[in-house]
């Protein structure tokens, strides 16, 4: 058994016949906010905008994180119960949910119906019979959400072309009696569509109706008349015509299928009649193809209703990296979509991003074209606006799909767009050609790469299932080094299939090699060459542009750029540098993420790389990078101080080289965004400058962004981060430096319950701290042994360590630091019920932090404050405590401390007798504690529920 979802009517998910409880309505609008991109993943503020709109409440993400929690819980049951269960996994994107997509009847039905509209009539209507039978209503209906509603409308829309393409197919059997109640009903909703209207108009003449027929036509004629002011298009007036004229060729098939018809023969003038025209089938073999149902879906959409009245022909452009599918995704959905097409298919490859040669001249392309339609070469013109006016005049009245494969720019393309409204012209490029966007209307789609699950099922397809089952760590392995590029993926999968080929462990293996890789992701001839792909994309740059990629390479494996960073790297003004982005990002070198975030594919990444160090001088590279550590360490200094603007915060920094632009955010809650967006490029920075042997921006770039890892409770990246500024600290030989690297170490240690390794560093810390007679150093010393020995369960001792603390800090002249103590020796009196003294301790730290508007501070004492007044019986006072504290630790982004206060207010519910209270508290409080890999803190709150139900 498998656990099978439904969104095409009630969002559902069940095993055999057993539903499975997925929770209140906006928790199943989380569910199928993951279903509609299964296997992809979907940024946090993604899910928060369609599950609560444009205008979320304070809350939202905490709620979400809690529905992510209960869907994993209620799928993992599910799954102990069946075969092949689904998963929800937070990814470096946001969350996505694993499963067969054809387990969800979205993606069913859209995989049914693309292989119903490449299938022969038979085996066609079988499939669209089982894609609408998928259908139980409505999808969703009772979510009301901007992204709900946009989505059902889509699915309607999909839906009603699935309808309109199968009643085609059923018409062709001559099946015309069985639509007539249903196309009748049909066209009672849709009176505007036309193409519904000639085939209700076609059934009712078949069934001896022809009066109908016409009324229907007038019907239609009147509707379009007074509410478009429109008149029918050519399809249309055709079948009026037909059934005016009773056109045989419009009568009921007969049991015998009619033989095609013979290739037209030229007329005297050299040019095909319309009555005897050739009708050409250009299009290349399909291949290998997987997934793209989305996009499959999209070209649907913009291209399946080609004719248009009044209107210019339907254009779509696909485009996207070298290697990631363009090519394969046309000529797949072209196939797919013949039957639209009855007047023939036209294929042309412009060459414009070709390995070997120059782009086709589209003179050259149009001559082409003539062939294929049985123009008479000695009738050709040779001037090349009357070669396209016959080119347009031929295609005018014709039902014709056009593909101009591999264009190189929009003039190229221009040339060959056809006149008439009946054709479809669909586009691939490397380039975006946004301009066709602006002057015909075109339909832009750029392609990604391959989901996970999708690129398995590609290198399943050259490799068979057994072959990937057999040995499913190297197939993890290739498919993480190919990164879901299908071209790359396709080379891995040719080269391990060759029986003299290497095995997938050893391509694997191979693939392992970062300096190698491209070699290994070449198969022998310029178009299955991954190297080869990007080297025709970076011939074509300028040399500005040329010289950004060879630098975002030489940068390294930071999953993003900001604008600002990347202007650093480069030594230009943030406009100037926007500009040479976007050129990289015309022809899908690099994709903007979100406004002014850069990313680049990894294979593109090694390609940039290699090209640095071929073409880009070592001096004018380690400039360039010493531009990008110097932004990300002045920067985050700078919000650094912020969050933290205690007196022994300052660092002594050198100026940052010329052409670096700093960014100053205004508050705390812009500090943390930025935090948030640049951390992993942070410690990506910090790994550039010890690779450079930069000793000293390696141990403050520790100390900058070491205070939003602690808030976050990134605990695993706070050990490695601190672990490499002392490494740095210690080259170093500065005690200042050293003294800070150990502390932190200790503090870290002592978070992840590692006491030995954290009583080893602070010994450290405090020897290198009085070695430079660094008394407030001494003092912060003191306040994380006390830290580590309250971990351990001695209050005393911790409290002995802070009064230390206290005594040292009083000594110094910053008043922070002197709060931030009184409210640890308040902590620890009062964990030791010493309630009096603690509580004149904590209202004079509050005091203090309020006075100076430290509201890290107030929040961290009003949390004391409330646990003081809980443990003295004063439970209200306590909840009001500790609610100001959450709130102040959630604006903050202090999530640790966060989590740690929502447990704490769960207790004082349970103590006024409010349960459900306590347990919503302690679930969101366990939600967060999971995220930050704190299990047994989750474990012993799920326990305190567990019993309370029991």
């Amino acid at each position: 058994m498998t656990i099978e979802f439904g969104m095409l009517g009630e969002i559902q998910a069940h095993v055999g016949g057993t539903s499975v409880d997925l929770g209140p309505a906006r928790q199943r609008c989380v569910l199928a906010a993951l279903l509609a991109d299964v296997n992809r993943a979907v940024p946090v503020d993604g899910l928060v905008g369609r599950v609560w709109g444009a205008d979320p409440s304070p809350g939202a993400k905490s709620t979400l994180y809690s529905y992510l929690s209960r869907l994993r819980q209620a799928l993992g049951s599910a799954a102990d119960a069946s075969s092949s269960g689904a998963a929800i996994e937070r990814r470096p994107g946001g969350y996505a949910l694993l499963t067969d997509p054809d387990l969800v009847d979205l993606h069913l039905f859209r995989d049914l119906v693309g292989r119903a509209r490449a299938a022969e009539d038979g085996r066609a209507a079988a499939l669209f019979k089982q894609a609408l039978g998928l259908w139980r209503g409505e999808p969703f209906a009772t979510l009301d959400t901007p992204w709900c509603n946009s989505l059902r409308e889509s699915l309607l829309e999909e839906r009603h072309a699935c309808l309109l393409d199968r009643n085609d197919v059923l018409l062709r059997q001559g099946r015309h009696a069985a639509l007539l109640s249903e196309l009748a009903s049909c066209l009672d909703r849709h009176p505007l569509d036309e193409r519904l209207a000639t085939q209700y108009m076609l059934a009712l003449y078949r069934s001896g109706r022809t009066a109908d027929a016409l009324r229907c036509f007038d019907r239609i004629r009147r509707a379009l008349a007074e509410e478009l002011g429109s008149d029918p298009g050519p399809e249309l007036r055709r079948r009026h015509q037909q059934v005016l004229t009773n056109d045989p060729s419009i009568g009921a098939p007969s049991d015998a299928p009619a033989s095609a018809p013979a290739a037209g023969a030229v007329a005297a003038s050299g040019i095909a009649s319309s009555r005897d025209r050739t009708l050409p089938r250009q299009l290349p073999s399909s291949g290998l193809f997987v997934g793209r149902s989305a996009e499959l879906a999209e070209l649907d959409k913009a291209l399946g209703t080609a004719c248009r009245p009044g209107g210019s022909a339907a254009v779509c452009v696909i485009s996207g990296s070298g290697g990631v599918g363009k090519t394969s995704l046309a000529v797949h959905w072209a196939h797919c979509a013949m039957d639209r097409f009855p007047d023939g298919q036209l294929y042309v490859d412009l060459r414009g991003f070709s390995p070997s040669g120059e782009p086709l001249a589209p003179a050259t392309a149009v001559r082409g074209f003539l062939d294929a339609l049985g123009v008479d070469p000695g009738s050709i013109p040779a001037d090349q606006q009357a070669l396209t006016g016959l080119y347009r005049t031929l295609v005018a009245d014709r039902r014709m799909l056009v593909v101009l494969d591999n264009a190189r720019d929009v003039d190229q393309v221009t040339a060959l767009l056809p006149g008439g409204a009946g054709c479809a012209v669909l586009v691939t490029s490397r380039r975006r050609l946004t301009g066709l966007a602006v002057t015909h209307g075109a339909r832009l789609l750029p392609l990604d790469v391959l989901t996970l699950y999708e690129s398995r099922n590609l290198l399943g397809r050259h490799l068979g299932e057994g072959c990937l089952a057999a040995d499913p760590a190297a197939v993890t392995a290739v498919l993480e080094h190919c990164a879901g590029l299908p071209l790359a993926i396709s080379i891995a999968g040719a080269r391990a299939a060759v029986g003299s080929g290497p095995t997938l462990a050893a391509l694997a293996e191979e693939l392992q090699d970062q300096s190698a890789r491209l070699d290994a992701l070449d198969a022998g001839d310029l178009s299955t060459n991954v190297r080869a792909v990007c080297r025709v994309s970076y011939r074509g740059l300028t040399d500005r542009a040329a010289e950004a990629f060879r630098l975002l390479g030489a940068a390294g494996p930071a999953p993003e750029i900001g604008l600002a960073a990347a202007a650093g790297l480069l030594g230009r003004p943030p406009a100037a540098a926007r500009v040479t982005l976007r050129e990289l990002e015309t022809v899908h070198l690099v994709q903007q993420l979100a406004p002014d975030r850069y990313s680049m594919h990894d294979l593109v990444r090694l390609y940039a790389a290699e090209r640095a160090v071929e073409d880009q001088a070592q001096e004018s590279r380690e400039c360039a990078l010493r531009r990008l550590v110097d932004y990300y360490l002045h920067t985050g200094y700078a919000c650094d101080l912020i969050l933290s603007p205690f007196e022994h915060h300052a660092l002594e920094l050198e100026p940052p080289l010329d052409g670096v632009t700093l960014e100053l955010p205004a508050d705390q809650s812009a500090v943390m965004s930025w935090f948030r967006a640049e951390h992993a490029s942070l410690v990506a920075a910090q790994r550039v400058a010890g690779l450079h042997g930069w000793d000293r921006l390696v141990w403050q770039l520790a100390r900058v962004v070491d205070g939003f890892l602690w808030r976050q409770g990134r605990l695993h990246e706070h050990l490695a981060l601190w672990h490499t500024g002392l490494a740095a600290a210690e080259r170093l030989g500065e005690d200042t430096a050293l003294a800070w690297a150990h502390r932190r170490l200790a503090h870290a240690c002592a978070r992840a319950s590692r006491h030995d390794r954290a009583v080893h560093h602070a010994d450290r810390a405090l020897a290198a701290a009085e070695k430079a007679m660094d008394v407030t150093e001494q003092a912060r010393i003191h306040d994380v042994i006390a830290w580590s020995w309250a971990r351990q369960g001695d209050d005393r001792e911790a409290l002995a360590h802070v009064r230390h603390t206290l005594r040292l800090q009083r000594q110094g002249g910053d008043p922070l630091a002197q709060a931030n103590a009184l409210n640890a020796v308040g902590w620890y009196e009062a964990r030791l019920g010493e309630y009096r003294q603690a509580l004149t301790h904590c209202e004079e730290s509050l005091e203090i932090h309020r006075r100076h508007g430290f509201r890290d501070g107030e929040a961290c004492t009003l949390d004391s404050l409330g646990f003081i007044a809980h443990a003295a019986g004063q439970h209200h006072g306590a909840l009001a405590h500790y609610e100001r504290a959450r709130v102040l630790f959630h604006d903050l982004g202090n999530l640790y401390e966060e989590a740690n206060t929502l447990a704490n207010l769960g207790d004082v519910h349970l103590a006024l007798g409010r349960p459900d209270r306590a347990r919503d508290q302690w679930r969101r409080a366990a939600d967060l504690f999971r995220v930050q890999h704190r299990a047994k803190e989750a474990g012993i709150l799920e326990d305190k529920s567990a019993s309370m139900t029991d």
